[in-house]
């Protein structure tokens, strides 16, 4: 099972690898059609949508190498696993700050500490 979510993970978030490629214009698109606005045109703002599609995309790409050996990795699944939940702790207090809408708060960050509790539990099970 742990393998199992380790790679759902990682197939989730290596097609974020997908994004950096989107025209401006797509993405112009998909942040007015969620509500969000217009995107800003400003060159920051594209770049920081690209680098952070890049760099879900490699996390993705190390739960996959990950999950092809989660007994020699072991030290990797327990950081994996602890870092999601910071993680989706943190995005959830950034949502909030910025005035994201609750349903985009509601489906980023706590799934992704329920992810992170989910490999946790699985991986001290494994040990037992």
């Amino acid at each position: 099972m742990l393998v199992l979510l380790l790679r759902l993970g990682g197939v989730i978030t290596v097609s974020a690898f997908l994004a950096m490629f989107l025209p401006v214009e797509w993405m112009s698109a998909i942040h007015e059609a969620i509500g969000l606005g217009e995107l800003p045109r400003a060159p920051v703002v594209v770049y920081l949508a690209r680098s952070i599609a890049a760099l879900y995309g490699f996390h993705g790409v190390l739960l996959l190498i990950i999950s092809a050996d989660i007994v020699r990795y072991r030290l990797l699944v327990w950081y994996v696993a602890i870092m999601n939940v910071l993680f989706g702790l943190i995005v959830t207090v950034i949502d909030l700050q910025a005035g994201m809408p609750p349903l985009w708060t509601f489906l980023e960050g706590p799934p992704i500490c329920v992810y992170g509790i989910l490999i946790g539990v699985l991986n001290r099970s494994r040990i037992r």
